[in-house]
C-alpha cells in the first residue's frame, strides 16, 4: 500500500495532547499526503510515540541511565526500556504508513567482495 503525495481534502487536526511540535509535524504529514481512517489512527500512534520516547530521553539526561537498587546493584533506568520501546513503536509506525514515495532500489547492500588469496 502506497499514499499518494496529493494535498489532502479534509484538513486534519492534530490530538491535542500531543506536544506541539509533534502536532506540527502531525498536521504537515496530514497536508502532505492524502490519509484514509486508518491512517490516522497510524499516524497518531506514531506521534504519541515521538512523544513518550522524548519524555522518556527527557528522564533519562536528568536521572541518568543507571540507578543502584537496594542492594547496591547498578541497573538500568526503567526510562532507558522506555525509550527504545517507544523507538520501536515510532519507527513501526512510520513503515507502516510507508510514506517514502520511492522505494529503495534493492533492499540489500551489496554483497561484500573478498579477494580470494
Amino acid at each position: 500500500m502506497k499514499l499518494s503525495a496529493v494535498p489532502s481534502k479534509i484538513e486534519s487536526q492534530a490530538p491535542k495532547h500531543l506536544k506541539l511540535a509533534t502536532r506540527l509535524w502531525f498536521d504537515e504529514i496530514c497536508r502532505s499526503f492524502e490519509l484514509e481512517s486508518q491512517h490516522l489512527k497510524i499516524l497518531q500512534l506514531a506521534a504519541e510515540s515521538w512523544d513518550m520516547y522524548e519524555v522518556a530521553r527527557d528522564d533519562i539526561a536528568i536521572n541518568g541511565a543507571t540507578f543502584k537498587n537496594k542492594f547496591g546493584d547498578v541497573k538500568p533506568h526503567p526510562s532507558v526500556a522506555l525509550m527504545q520501546n517507544s523507538r520501536l513503536a515510532f519507527l513501526r509506525a512510520l513503515r507502516e504508513l510507508n510514506l517514502d514515495v520511492q522505494p529503495p532500489e534493492s533492499p540489500r547492500p551489496n554483497p561484500l567482495k573478498y579477494s580470494s588469496r
